[in-house]
């Protein structure tokens, strides 16, 4: 059976298919360009990939550039609030094997989708004007496919898997996944993504934002829920 390969919301048929859209993307930019925000998106998607995510964000993520290296090689830039920066290899993460911290954050993922997904669908169905919505943050009246679904800081997803683990003191390295036609990991153990399910819907503190803001702000440091902040329901239709 065919392994899809899994990064953020897209779905690549091959590890080819991922690799040729993100070498297209790479070379659809000038040296010194900055990525749009859909592209801007998906190498953010890539980037939480990496092992050590929370030190390759830093204090935030700004804005994602096209760099210049040796013999005129292009590479994706981060660019921080603090003007630091670094650069990230698509091929390296691509290709690496993924660490057992993204393997059960993704599988984490996958438990609560449906129920993100219809969070932005009421969102849209309650707020949409002519098949716009405003972002929370900014005001703009938005299209479906340019908002996400925000895990309010200083709760982002990758956090709340952190927690999680520390307080059910779960061995990462002993996770049983299961696939479904080859997609993306699921946790094997239902009681285990019961348990995740629950603890995701208390401290999870939702936003429809737009997508270039999703994780890359560093200012917000409230944990409380406030009344614009959307929560899970549990109910799917």
């Amino acid at each position: 059976m065919r392994n899809l390969v899994g990064i953020g919301d897209k779905i690549y048929a091959t590890k080819k298919d991922a690799l040729n859209h993100y070498k297209t993307i790479l070379n659809s930019y000038d040296f010194g360009e900055i990525l749009n925000q859909i592209d801007f998106t998906d190498v953010f998607d890539l980037l939480e990939t990496h092992p050590n995510i929370k030190e390759k964000i830093g204090v935030g993520i700004e804005k994602i550039r096209i760099a210049k290296l040796q013999y005129r090689t292009k590479s994706f830039e981060l660019v921080r609030f603090d003007n630091s920066t670094e650069y990230i290899s698509y091929t390296k993460r691509i290709n690496s094997p993924k660490s057992d911290f993204t393997r059960f954050r993704e599988a984490c993922r996958q438990a609560v989708q449906e129920y993100l997904r219809k969070v932005k669908l009421d969102y849209f169905d309650k707020n949409s004007k002519k098949g716009q919505v405003k972002c929370q943050e900014t005001g703009e009246l938005l299209n479906w496919e340019d908002l996400s679904i925000d895990h309010r800081q200083p709760n982002t997803f990758s956090v709340i898997v952190d927690r999680f683990i520390e307080l059910y003191n779960i061995d990462i390295q002993k996770i049983e996944y299961i696939q479904v036609d080859g997609g993306q990991n699921e946790l094997a153990n239902e009681e285990l993504k019961k348990k995740f399910k629950e603890y995701h819907k208390e401290k999870a503190n939702l936003r429809i934002v737009k997508k270039t803001l999703n994780l890359s702000r560093s200012s917000q440091a409230r944990i409380k829920r406030q009344k614009k902040d959307l929560t899970i329901t549990d109910k799917l239709s």
